[in-house]
């Protein structure tokens, strides 16, 4: 294994023909990503895609909630 920050991590995952990839078990390990588990993507077009930790969805929710209120 390659030196890294502490904290930090990468992976590689191939994209299946149904557009599938698998979560390596040391990422589904480390964030606790257990069978049945729902998660989120965020995307960006510019900047690219990310899975935030699954505790994270509430904030982001309030987030995304509360900017749309502020437009109206």
């Amino acid at each position: 294994m390659q030196n890294h920050p502490e904290g930090k991590h990468a992976w590689t995952v191939t994209v299946g023909t149904k557009g599938q990839i698998v979560i390596p078990k040391e990422a589904r390990e480390l964030f606790q990503i257990q069978p049945g588990d729902t998660l989120i993507i965020l995307a960006d077009v510019k900047q690219g895609m990310a899975i935030p930790p699954k505790d994270a969805f509430q904030s982001y929710f309030q987030h995304i909630f509360r900017k749309d209120q502020e437009h109206e």
